[in-house]
């Protein structure tokens, strides 16, 4: 027996009660996480130092800046997001009002990874409460003191859709990673200690294509290398593989980066740079395939976490023209019904 039935079914229950869904309430949310992060920079600088050791520099731009960035996004556009989206219409819908409507989905469940876990904890919620859902939030085991200002702080700022916190019992990620270390040759680093599960950031050389290192994601400081005869050997390479998250391509020659760009599929792709494309919230950040489903960022947070649905609405006082549609069929009628579907007018014509 699933024993979190219930908590879902009391989170289904308080979803359709409908409070998620007035504008005001999501503001309100949306303010709220703002104070979090605003009454809360030092204590979330110090947690992210215990746990990860993350410098302050990179802790406040890579996570609490980036968080607030969204935050303000999704306030200064959220009225804009949530309007219906008119579509064209045929000759036959003419009068009809035609458009997509933004739903929330329900209940969502997010679940932080351990490398950035208060960034990708908070951006996804903003979109997800900005599009009107009800959110459990699973902050990552590992990270024990940001599990823990998730617990206690957070609640105070937001309305809670639960008593309970989702947990998932974890593997000995340290000890994966350092089962690693045994692929290829360490040209750099390689260094571990278990009590603090700390691994030396490790460069990975003479790393063959079936090593375990390559047969899995390492979220881990490890770096494999792999020797290519060249470009188009890396780009068979990749496209002979999933589809990855990230693809990165350096190169003093623009043709080459231009080249790996065109010829592979990544969910995100940057030439010459590491993860600055993280700090562009109008660009999507998401996966392709088996990297992942779903965009975040921005509006593309809001419409992940948004069902698009569709709307057609028609008087009933024009039944006549419909008349058309029924039968007694004749041959005039099915040309004057196609030419109808097959044409188009650009009227902002609709009537209820």
């Amino acid at each position: 027996m699933n024993p979190y039935a219930g908590t879902l079914k009391r989170l289904q229950d308080a979803f359709y009660s409908g409070i998620t869904r007035p504008i005001k309430f999501r503001i309100s949310q949306l303010r709220g996480l703002s104070r979090f992060l605003k009454e809360n920079r030092n204590l979330l600088l110090d947690t992210l130092a215990r746990d990860l050791n993350k410098p302050s520099f990179e802790a406040e731009i890579s996570e609490i800046v980036l968080c607030e960035e969204e935050i303000q996004l999704a306030l200064n556009n959220l009225h804009k997001w949530v309007k219906d989206e008119p579509v064209e219409k045929n000759l036959v819908t003419q009068l009809d009002s035609a458009f997509i409507r933004k739903e929330p989905y329900g209940v969502a469940l997010i679940i932080a990874p351990w490398n950035y876990p208060l960034n990708l904890l908070l951006v996804p919620l903003v979109g997800a409460i900005a599009a009107g859902n009800y959110v459990v939030l699973k902050p990552l085991e590992i990270s024990k003191s940001m599990e823990r200002v998730m617990a206690e702080v957070l609640p105070r700022y937001l309305d809670q859709s639960s008593p309970d916190l989702a947990r998932i019992i974890s593997p000995k990620h340290f000890l994966r990673a350092r089962g690693l270390l045994g692929s290829g040759r360490v040209a750099f680093g390689g260094q571990s200690d278990e009590q603090e599960r700390y691994i030396a950031p490790t460069v990975l050389v003479d790393v063959k294509e079936t090593d375990p290192v390559m047969q899995e994601e390492i979220f881990g400081p490890i770096l494999p290398i792999l020797t290519v005869s060249g470009v188009e050997e890396a780009i068979a390479f990749i496209r002979k593989r999933e589809k990855p998250l990230a693809l990165f391509a350096f190169s003093n020659d623009w043709k080459v980066v231009n080249k790996v760009l065109d010829q592979t599929s990544s969910g995100t792709f940057a030439g010459n740079d590491g993860f600055t494309f993280m700090t562009i919230i109008s660009m999507p950040f998401g996966g392709v395939g088996h990297s992942g489903m779903g965009k975040y960022h921005g509006k593309f947070t809001f419409d992940t976490f948004s069902h698009g649905r569709g709307c057609v609405l028609q008087s009933p006082h024009l039944e006549f023209i419909n008349k058309l549609r029924y039968p007694p069929y004749s041959q005039g009628r099915q040309r004057l019904l196609v030419w109808l579907l097959k044409h188009k007018l650009s009227l902002p014509c609709s009537i209820l």
